[in-house]
């Protein structure tokens, strides 16, 4: 029997792999292997890397000086009757080149839009590296969730089967009655739903993780092997010191760094900055260039040389709209940082709450609840197995740890998920803020 489970087990095994490798994805998948195929095959971000692209392209073409302008004219010369001169000394010829000249810093003013314009896109590209990794940790560990809840379901299910094998026999000797059986039987229906509901959630936390890493096939089988570990408790301090006490965070350091390190503020900074280059290079315009002429003139045989310099008069104004403009919107885009910093900080403080909160629920869960579940479960069904309790007695207790062990598997997802939410929110990578 056991070489027949080993052969069924490679069986499946094998074509599972092999499914896995076809889409590119490890049949035992990591956290961090996850992360890394989801930013190397993501569109999202390589469309935002490709913005960079542009905006480099921009500084180029920001350096660039304007071309010189070359002309050449030819006067007076005749093609009536009568006596022609030389074609070179019988007209009038002029060569110069015209160069227009900058005025008032705009290459320099152009180059620092540009350069800051560069920078937001970065940290663009950035920030969505970081919305990214926090998408697919919220996946991955969806699928770790499921896949917990699906062993426990599976386990409920086996454990009333026996329950329901000893109730057949306690039938058969006339200790309990066809109606608590047949309740059993019923009753594991439920056990069964839940155990297809769990391979039902498996199965789409799979396919999310799969479509947030572009595997081409959704239905990749794959094992997530990390685990929904509780958080670490801190050790107890002092004399006499009890059970140990949750840890604080530190809001003001963690917005301090939030603020420091979030991607998503440092575009909104840059493109502040940009819109300040904007404003001054939109003054600058205002100051008309300066364009200098030289140049070599025959005229009828005489030989000479042109210089010239032309300015523009700003008789009908000096770029007022466009001056206009873009004060408006470098006070949009100073608005713009200010909210962002308000709405970091917030976020930040958000996690730490939600993240202390859960600290305390998953201890509750683990020691006052979970436990005393079990050991309840398993005190009803040694009675239920002896006759001192009845078939209600051992299905309440039954659904007690059941939900129990759901509702501290879901603890766990849940504090799990806010230190991804509080990594993401200081905008760091996840493992620096602690349990």
């Amino acid at each position: 029997m056991k070489t027949l489970c080993c052969v069924a087990l490679i069986a499946f095994a094998g074509p599972a792999a092999a499914l896995a490798q076809e889409a590119g994805v490890p049949p035992k998948l990591t956290l961090a292997d996850a992360l890394r195929l989801a930013e190397e095959r993501s569109p999202a971000i390589a469309a935002a890397r490709a913005l960079v692209g542009v905006a480099e392209a921009d500084v180029i073409g920001a350096k660039q000086r304007p071309n010189p302008l070359v002309a050449f004219t030819s006067e007076g010369y005749a093609f009536g009757a009568g006596e022609r001169r030389p074609f070179l000394d019988g007209q009038e010829i002029v060569l110069h080149v015209d160069q227009e000249i900058e005025t008032a810093g705009r290459r320099r003013l152009r180059v620092e839009s540009a350069s800051s314009s560069v920078e937001a896109a970065r940290a663009a590209a950035r920030d969505q590296v970081r919305q990214l990794q926090l998408d697919v940790r919220r996946a991955y560990f969806q699928a770790v969730l499921a896949k917990a809840d699906a062993e426990a379901a599976q386990a409920s299910l086996e454990e009333i089967d026996k329950v329901i094998a000893v109730s057949r026999t306690r039938y058969r000797l006339g200790e309990l009655s066809g109606g608590d059986v047949r309740r059993l039987e019923v009753e594991r229906l439920k056990f069964a739903d839940d155990v297809f509901a769990a391979e039902l959630a498996l199965k789409n936390a799979r396919s999310l993780l799969l479509a947030l890493m572009h595997a081409g096939r959704l239905d990749a089988p794959f094992e997530p092997v990390e685990l929904l570990a509780p958080p670490a408790a801190r050790p107890p301090e002092g004399p006499g010191a009890g059970q140990a006490t949750p840890r604080a965070y530190d809001a003001a350091a963690l917005t301090a760094l939030a603020l420091a390190n979030r991607p998503d503020l440092a575009a909104a900074r840059r493109d502040q900055e940009r819109a300040a280059s904007d404003a001054r290079l939109q003054r600058a315009l205002g100051t008309p260039n300066v364009t200098a002429s030289a140049g070599y003139r025959r005229e009828f045989g005489e030989s000479g040389l042109v210089v010239g310099l032309s300015v523009p008069l700003p008789v009908f104004g000096r770029n007022p709209g466009g001056i206009a403009r873009a004060e408006a919107e470098r006070r949009l885009a100073a608005s713009r940082v200010a909210a962002a910093e308000s709405a970091v900080a917030l976020e930040v403080q958000h996690a730490i709450n939600r993240l202390e909160v859960s600290r305390a629920r998953v201890a509750y869960l683990e020691h006052e609840f979970l436990k005393s579940a079990k050991e309840s479960r398993d005190i009803v069904l040694a009675a239920y197995r002896s006759g001192a309790a009845d078939l209600s007695d051992y299905l309440d207790a039954e659904r007690a740890r059941r939900e129990g062990v759901r509702a501290y598997n879901r603890a766990l997802f849940d504090h799990r998920m806010y230190l991804f939410e509080l990594d993401a929110a200081v905008g760091r990578p996840a493992g620096d803020v602690q349990p």
